[in-house]
């Protein structure tokens, strides 16, 4: 039962003690016990003149101001606050300071966004120039053609290189500059495809005659090397990309290693490595071994372009992994490092190189196709008696009016025919 008023007490405030699960009124305030008696009169006048009354048929005084539990209603003009302006007693919630979800889901997307661009920035600003396809052109333009072709070209050059940097890496001192690795890739069109062009291919170079293919880097540079291709598969290259050695095994050892997977047992002083066979974890100095040896491969030059290309392709794989991007310790520098051992042309914009990173990534998932310039003799004797290997013209000349016109499907049945001839020897 509520609490009855003293008569000889006007203005005092009597408060029920709260109860749990009771019902509220419309008005905010708990009803009273039935039978609540009524206060004698003039009780609770001084305290009306506050802004409180008695509520009437609930047998208790009311404050004015309802809280729940009958707290001080100032006079008026007196509002929040200690003093004139605050209730004490005031149980209305106060905003929380603080980060609000909105804030953090905005947070959040402008990581997001800012991330990768910052990756991209990094790369972008290490890569190194070179004015290969202009002058090419110049010389001779084969015109414009569907889809996009990327020269890509592993240079062995050791220029940049220590003395402990050649004998860590195996390089030795040979001077000058050669080509270990040339590929054609093309998108844009389907599926996209990664061609090697053995470098020891014996085709005619301009102004040089008939030679090694990979002499005509030496001989002109990137430009001559452009030229040559362009004349001798008709193919038209409209990026150049470019790695070195010290390059090569920096990006590698930058993403933690790669997994590659030797069909055979490989023991090659030259490359300075000792595998056994099957898939295994390799760092920059090995992998970089594995993609140049060739005495310790019964196929010679043939075997040592398909290393090459699954070398490039796990790199890629796990460059673009998303455990290697999600953690900027090791992203970063994988950027920085990938940046620093590519060379592009000096035409080469953002768009381009982002295009050649999606395309690797499309090989390296198996999205791709990966082949072989056709070859019909991997042993033929030049006129001068040093071994090169010579095309399978009509095979080779149905490969290139594919990435000509831009077909990936006519490509199929090449590469097909090729991994069987692989498989079967492994």
């Amino acid at each position: 039962m509520a609490r009855q008023p003293d008569p000889n007490r006007p203005g005092t405030v009597y408060r029920s003690k709260p109860k749990l699960f009771q019902r509220k009124d419309s008005g905010g305030r708990r009803p009273a016990p039935p039978g609540a008696a009524s206060p004698p009169p003039g009780v609770g006048d001084v305290y009306g003149q506050h802004g409180g009354g008695y509520a009437p048929g609930e047998g208790q005084y009311y404050d004015g101001y309802d809280d729940g539990r009958g707290g001080y209603q100032p006079p008026p003009g007196y509002g929040p606050g200690y003093g004139p302006g605050h209730d004490p007693y005031d149980a209305t919630p106060t905003r929380r300071r603080g980060w609000r979800p909105r804030r953090i889901v905005l947070l959040v997307v402008l990581l997001l966004i800012a991330y990768p661009l910052l990756l991209g920035i990094t790369a972008w600003t290490s890569l190194n120039r070179v004015d290969a396809i202009g002058p090419a052109h110049d010389v001779a333009d084969p015109g414009n053609q569907p889809g996009t072709t990327y020269l890509v070209v592993g240079s062995d050059s050791r220029e940049g290189l220590t003395k402990a940097q050649r004998k860590k890496l195996g390089t030795g001192s040979v001077g000058g500059k050669r080509t270990d690795t040339i590929m054609l890739l093309h998108t844009g069109g389907g599926a996209t495809v990664l061609v090697s062009i053995p470098r020891d291919s014996y085709v005619p170079i301009p102004g040089h005659g008939s030679n090694k293919i990979n002499a005509a880097y030496a001989f002109g540079g990137p430009s001559l090397l452009i030229r040559t291709i362009e004349q001798v598969t008709g193919v038209r290259i409209d990026e150049y990309v470019e790695t070195g050695l010290g390059g090569f095994a920096n990006v590698v050892d930058a993403v933690g290693g790669v997994t590659l997977c030797p069909k055979f047992r490989m023991n090659d002083k030259d490359a300075h490595i000792n595998l056994k066979k099957g898939c295994q974890e390799m760092d920059g100095r090995t992998a970089l071994g594995y993609a140049r040896a060739r005495h310790s491969d019964p196929r010679g030059d043939l075997g040592r372009v398909e290393r090459q290309r699954e070398t490039l392709a796990a790199i890629s794989k796990k460059a673009l992994a998303p455990a290697t991007l999600a953690q900027p310790w090791r992203a970063f520098p994988a950027a920085k490092a990938g940046g620093n051992a590519l060379t592009v042309d000096e035409g080469t914009g953002p768009i381009g190189v982002t295009k050649f990173v999606l395309a690797m990534r499309a090989v390296s998932g198996g999205g791709g196709l990966s082949l072989t310039v056709p070859v019909s003799n991997p042993n033929f004797r030049t006129p001068s008696g040093a071994s090169a290997v010579q095309w399978d013209r009509a095979k080779a000349l149905r490969l290139f009016a594919a990435l000509k016109t831009n077909d990936p499907d006519a490509v199929k049945p090449l590469a097909e025919e090729q991994r069987k001839d692989s498989e079967a020897f492994s």
